[in-house]
């Protein structure tokens, strides 16, 4: 299967010598690692993007209840498990766990899975998937006690909604006030109904605020009374809270009277593997597992897109008790995917990583850097932590890789979702890249499933480079 190379920008009159130059290497560079690579590139019809996302969790019966914007779907971790041949029994890692889709599909499938996630978001709502795995039947009668008589449109006592200075004035004072009653309502309760209720209310947050998710931040209503941008956003009727959270747990338990409850997640009589979750960073957590433990690791790491999740779950980080100074310190915990990361000492997390560092700063990630920093000399990009995101970004990579390396059985697979991404018209081909990282380490690339085309351009690019597409590919590598 042949695949063209885009070029990675269009040379334009203010682009100095030096630039043009950069991007002949890029563009080279490329066409190298196309060549090492051209016989791992497939297409599979059964992946797409709706496959790749939370798209094909909508109407999946437990998975829909709480949308993470950036997570894939349970069908693709069935897909993949499958594909793989992965027996009862053998033992999943995903570093980057997210809501928790790959452990709970695999533990429903007789895995034991263990997952690493540092967002509490993450954390809370696998926490709640396992309370309901083994609620009782008076348990769910209490849950449906709150949905017939929604205690929190009676109370008196409202508990004050923690905020951000990102979140200040996200609901209507209605909302607002609806919301702190049924917290203050919740607390007679005991602690696993406490955990669901709690639960129910992070899924709805969004829904009930002026906000919505947008990658790199918050897009606001413009009913919230915040400054607009050029273009006024309308994001349509907000429903009351009382609407939104009734129908959460209305949903909740027909899901859940609609399985076996003491099996919400399992898909057969036989019994489900077990589910443990490490909170914290995977850069901290990854040198502390042993070596040689795991027979499958399917994840998704954050993109090196610019996506900020501290802000783009800030309503849900603020409920969960983060404050300002957490903020920031999750934000520098995370992968560096946003421009606020700061540089890493990585060797102070694992000295043995000198070598998976040295090959992140190969040529070709020395090359981009060049063409990037040219730009931010000039003024043409349109934030200067871009540079140092990029070069964060594979270094980070390597060492997670080298770790997962080390991690996993003989003759097991590595499976990564990952986009490819584009900045000042230098496309960055984060496949190729990771995955020539990946067989330097040792690694074997076994395949690189190319998704069908569909993502361009940001706005902000395709007036200056056109709508090019991006590569989305799921890397399959493994270790000899």
């Amino acid at each position: 299967m042949s695949f063209e190379l885009v070029s990675p920008a269009t040379k334009t009159s203010t682009s100095p010598a030096v630039a043009d130059i950069a991007l002949k290497k890029i563009d080279r560079l490329d066409r190298e690692l196309l060549k090492t690579f051209e016989g791992n590139f497939q297409r599979n019809g059964s992946f797409n993007r709706t496959l790749v996302s939370f798209q094909a969790n909508k109407e999946r019966p437990v998975y829909r209840w709480y949308k993470f914007k950036e997570g894939f779907s349970a069908q693709l971790i069935d897909y993949l498990l499958r594909l793989q041949n992965v027996k009862r029994g053998a033992r999943l890692l995903d570093p980057f766990a997210g809501s928790g889709t790959s452990l709970f599909v695999a533990s429903a499938a007789g895995l034991h899975a263990e997952g690493i996630e540092l967002l509490p978001i993450g954390q809370q709502v696998i926490a709640a998937k396992k309370v309901l795995e083994g609620f009782s039947a008076s348990d769910f009668s209490a849950l449906d006690r709150w949905l017939r008589n929604r205690p929190w449109e009676r109370a008196e006592r409202r508990v004050p909604l923690p905020t951000l200075r990102i979140t200040l004035g996200a609901f209507p004072e209605e909302t607002q006030a609806a919301v702190e009653r049924y917290v203050a309502a919740w607390e007679d309760e005991n602690d696993k109904l406490r955990t669901v209720l709690r639960f129910a209310l992070l899924c709805v947050l969004e829904q009930v605020s002026f906000t919505r998710k947008d990658g790199q931040y918050l897009r606001w209503d413009y009913r919230s009374g915040r400054r607009q941008g050029a273009k006024r956003f309308d994001k349509g009727p907000i429903p009351t809270f009382s609407e939104a959270i009734s129908n959460k747990l209305q949903q909740i338990t027909e899901d859940a009277n609609g399985t076996r409850q003491d099996k919400l997640f399992t898909v057969a009589d036989e019994k489900p593997g077990t589910i443990d979750v490490y909170p914290g960073s995977c850069l901290e957590i990854l040198p502390q597992l042993r070596t040689g433990r795991y027979d499958v690791l399917i994840t998704s790491p954050p993109y090196c897109n610019r996506y900020d999740y501290t802000r783009t779950y800030a309503l849900e980080l603020a409920l969960l008790g983060v404050d300002e100074q957490k903020l920031s310190h999750l934000r520098q915990q995370m992968l560096s995917c946003t421009v606020e990361n700061r540089e890493k000492d990585l060797l102070r997390f694992n000295p043995k990583w000198k070598n998976a560092i040295e090959i992140a700063n190969s040529q070709g990630l020395q090359t981009i850097l060049e063409y990037l920093e040219n730009q931010k000399t000039q003024g043409l990009l349109n934030n200067n932590g871009i540079p140092r995101m990029v070069r964060g970004y594979f270094c980070e990579m390597a060492c997670v890789i080298s770790e997962c390396f080390r991690v996993m059985k003989r003759r097991t697979p590595v499976i990564i979702v990952n986009d490819n991404v584009r900045y000042a018209g230098a496309s960055i081909s984060v496949d190729m890249i990771l995955s020539d990282i990946a067989r330097r380490i040792g690694f074997s690339v076994e395949s690189i499933f190319v998704l069908p085309s569909a993502k361009g351009n940001s706005s902000q690019q395709m007036g200056a480079h056109g709508r090019d597409p991006l590569r989305k590919c799921i890397y399959i590598w493994r270790k000899p």
